[in-house]
This record gives structure tokens, sequence and C-alpha cells, in this order.
């Protein structure tokens, strides 16, 4: 009671000064007086989360924020369906396999190519618990626990640390924008919980982080830095604040890494080629690799992503032709282009054992119902 009594939500204290109801009841002044002299307004607009379990001082993760920052190789991983849409663990496990395998560090879950998008939150949760607890001592989890609501957010964050998750990963609101001061806000209240990192794509937020935000949540300790989307020119900023970035540009990753100062990337390619994607952030400057790959990451992204990684992983036999609605697979001729990059780039440096095929259009499974 006396907690809540600090925000204004208790007026009085229990047994003091009842005002009688009956036909001896004061006059309208002495009610305004008794009224006045006991009641005041809240005079916060944003109450601290102090019913929050994660706002708890026992410790929750055994990952620090600095942890997190050391990390120059993230997939943003894929998640494969069965033919009634739901996850296909089984696939899924082969394809953390051969990250780990691949030497990945983190991998990003439920994201935007993982299409958390289309995802319940129970779902979503769900497979953040299973890739920790199948994988969370080889690989760093971080699970994308944002929203364009806060409540969704705060929720869902607490629950992915809840069931193991290393780091989350959130986007400022989206659709429904809000002000620079509501991104601080709204990025504020999930930052408490534990290592996070901030993803600016205005692209599909519609809205830029710009660096005035960034540079006032980098003084939270549990900021381990930002998937930076708008530029190279933005991450040279960044990193000669001290801030750490990661590429969120596979077109863009080795000139951010090596001559810009990112830490590293949070890559989509790096679901078919995640060896050569490490080389590239680990290996010094490798302009020939570079320009090896352009192709392939060019070719994923001429449609909006994941729609190409879905189709090349189908091709490569290593998920299953299935897609939830909205996304639709690559039409024939960029089937059989990607068929072709394949072979210049060499069938081994790509994930899987299978050959690489063309898949007609009755092989593919649109659902949209999942």
């Amino acid at each position: 009671m006396a907690l809540l009594a600090d925000y204004g939500i208790c007026s009085r204290e229990a047994g003091a000064g009842v005002l009688s109801v009956g036909p001896d009841r004061p006059s309208a002044d002495a009610y305004k007086r008794w009224w006045t002299g006991r009641w005041r307004s809240p005079v916060a607009a944003v109450i601290p989360n102090f019913h929050l379990p994660m706002r708890g001082l026992e410790l929750k993760n055994r990952t620090t924020t600095e942890d997190i920052k050391k990390l120059r190789l993230i997939t943003a991983v894929k998640t494969p369906y069965l033919p009634d849409g739901r996850f296909d663990l089984e696939a899924y496990d082969s394809l953390i396999n051969m990250q780990i395998d691949n030497g990945a560090e983190g991998v990003i879950v439920g994201g935007t190519t993982g299409e958390g998008q289309l995802m319940s939150w129970d779902e979503h949760i769900m497979l953040i618990g299973h890739t920790v607890n199948c994988f969370g001592t080889e690989i760093k989890v971080i699970g994308n626990t944002g929203s364009n609501s806060t409540r969704e957010a705060v929720l869902a964050t607490e629950q992915g640390f809840a069931v193991g998750m290393h780091a989350a990963l959130h986007i400022n609101p989206y659709y429904g924008k809000t002000s620079l001061q509501g991104l601080v806000h709204h990025f504020e209240s999930v930052l408490t919980m534990g290592p996070t990192i901030i993803y600016n794509v205005p692209s599909r937020t519609g809205q830029d982080i710009p660096p005035p935000v960034i540079k006032t949540l980098s003084q939270n300790l549990n900021m381990a830095g930002v998937k930076e989307c708008v530029g190279n020119d933005r991450i040279k900023g960044y990193s000669e604040e001290g801030i750490v970035t990661w590429s969120g540009n596979d077109d863009q990753c080795h000139d951010a890494r090596w001559t810009f100062g990112a830490s590293g990337v949070i890559s989509v390619a790096s679901n078919l080629v995640p060896g050569l994607v490490r080389d590239l952030m680990f290996q010094g400057k490798n302009p020939s690799l570079n320009s090896k790959l352009m192709p392939l990451i060019e070719w994923l992204f001429r449609e909006p992503n994941p729609i190409g990684l879905n189709t090349a992983l189908a091709q490569l036999g290593v998920a299953r032709p299935v897609f939830r609605l909205p996304y639709v697979p690559l039409p024939l001729e960029r089937r059989v282009e990607f068929v072709n990059i394949v072979q210049k780039l060499g069938r081994e440096n790509l994930v899987g054992d299978k050959d690489v095929r063309v898949l007609d259009d009755d092989d593919f499974t649109l659902v949209s119902r999942y």
C-alpha cells in the first residue's frame, strides 16, 4: 500500500478520515476541504515497471553484454515449415548445426529472416526456448522479441530471457510511429532485462532511429550495440563514438567491417554460405571473396527478404518448399539463375549435401492457415 501511495494511487491511510454517507454527512465545502487535503494527483506519466520479476537482483543469464559485443558473425536464421505450416524442428536443428559447424557465433531467432512477424508469441517463445535448450552452450541465442507495442515487447522479452536467451533484438515501433522521446522510453522499457541489440531498418519500419537516440541508449549497460542498415557512414560515426555496430546489409558488410569499424555482420547470406561469410568477417580485407559472393547476395535481395532465401534453401534440399503466406517463391527464371550461381560458387561452399535443383511451381506449398 505504501508503494502505491508513492504513485498517488492510495489517497489516504486505512481507517483515517472516512466521510459519512448518512444524513449527517458534511457540507459540500467541508467535503471539498477534506478531499483537497487528502488526495494528490500522480506526478509521473511513466510509472517504473516495479512489478516485473525480471527486475529482480538475482542473476538471470550468465551471458554479459560484453560477451554479445564480441560476436562477429550472427546469422538471422531461417524458420523451416512442415506441409501443414507448423515448424519443421528437425530441419531447423539441422540448419542450426550447419551454422555451428561453419563458425557462426550467434543466431537471431524469429527475426525478419526467420519470419517472426508470421508467428504467434507462443510459437516465438517456444522456438527461442527450443534453440537455447538444444544449442545454447554452443552458440549465442538472440531472440527477436521486438514489437511496435511496448507492452508486447516487454512481455515477450521477459519471457525470452526466462527461457534462457542470451540477448534480445529490438526493432523500433513500426506503422504506429512515435516521437524520438517515445523511442527512448520504448527501448528503455526493455533494456532493463538483459543484453540488447537495437535494430535500425527504416525501409521496413518507416522511421529511422537517429544517432541522438542511440547515443542516449548507449549509456545503458545492457545495450550491446546496433544492427545498422542505413549505411556505412552511420556505422563509421558510431564506431568513432565507441558504440558497437553490426552491418545489417550483406552487400556492405565487408567494407563495414574492415573500413568503417563495424564489429561484424548480422547476415542473411550466411544461412547459405556460413563458412565464406565467416572468412569475410575474420580473415581481414578480402575484396576478391567479397566480389565472389556479390552475385549470390544480389540474387537474394531482388525481392524482399526472406523470399530469396526460402527459395534457395528449398532448392538446396535443406528445407521443405513450404511458404507461409504472404511469402511466395521466386519465379522459375530466378530459380534457374540460382542453380547457375551455385555452380560458380561451388556446391561444397553452400549448406547441405544434396544436389541443387530447379523446382517446379507445383513443388511448392503455400500455407494461409498456420
